[in-house]
């Protein structure tokens, strides 16, 4: 697999207690995919979520449905589009401990949060399907809502369990592999039409967290400007307390 390495060797990044990503630029285009498990039999697979799938050079796929504070192995394969196989050396990593001070997202699926409107979901799924907007609010970085094609007219509105005050949003936009899907700002308006932002996203790498104060039971995202195509997000998040 070294002979595919177009710098470094693969490398696992942002891991945390339940995921990590992993980071690798290949030489020659592969369509390319990670196995890993607690052991090396492995067990689990993940391949890039661009929708332009087939055989490219950036791959970022996420290793998502991990224990925390455990090891795992990995092993990265590749197919070139002249059928070449590569296949790496096993490797390791660690996910990290529970972290029992992070803050509680009040706009998850987990915490009773739902989905109350949607500019639309890529392929006319529904809201718990592949591409759904529930895959915004899931916590889950190998999932994220896909717009069909909305571009600066995407938006999602969601809804709480109950009123809570508020004192800061997070939001990680999709992206694509040709550069378009990319939310570049975005404003956030509540039930009582207070309107925030126009916020800025410096880019799809991660989640960027947004202080506001609210007192909320629904909140709506709408794009302002964005790269167009199948914008979306891949995670939203809301904290503060509920009243």
């Amino acid at each position: 697999m070294e002979e595919a390495y177009a710098n470094d060797a693969p490398e696992i990044v942002e891991v945390t207690a339940n995921d990590a990503i992993l980071l690798f630029e290949s030489s020659v285009p592969l369509a390319c995919s990670v196995v890993y498990g607690t052991t090396t039999e492995y067990g689990q697979l993940s391949v890039d979520t661009d929708m332009d799938g087939g055989a490219h050079t950036d791959h970022h796929p996420v290793l998502s449905g991990l224990e925390p504070d455990t090891e795992y192995q990995y092993r990265l394969q590749g197919t070139a589009p002249d059928g070449t196989i590569y296949t790496s050396e096993n490797m390791t990593f660690r996910t990290l401990p529970v972290d029992e001070s992070a803050e509680v997202n009040l706009a998850s699926l987990e915490s009773g949060a739902t989905v109350t409107d949607v500019s639309s979901n890529f392929g006319g799924a529904a809201n718990d399907q592949s591409w759904g907007a529930n895959n915004a609010l899931d916590g889950n970085r190998a999932t994220a809502w896909s717009s069909s094609g909305d571009g600066n007219d995407a938006f999602v509105e969601i809804t709480l369990p109950q009123a809570a005050q508020l004192t800061a949003v997070e939001v990680w936009t999709r992206s694509m592999g040709d550069g378009t899907a990319i939310t570049l700002s975005f404003t956030i308006t509540t039930d009582s039409g207070e309107v925030f932002g126009p916020f800025t996203l410096d880019d799809a790498e991660q989640a960027y967290k947004f202080e506001i104060d609210a007192v909320a039971t629904t909140l709506r995202l709408d794009v302002v400007d964005s790269t167009g195509g199948n914008t979306g997000l891949v995670e939203f998040a809301a904290y503060g307390e509920f009243k």
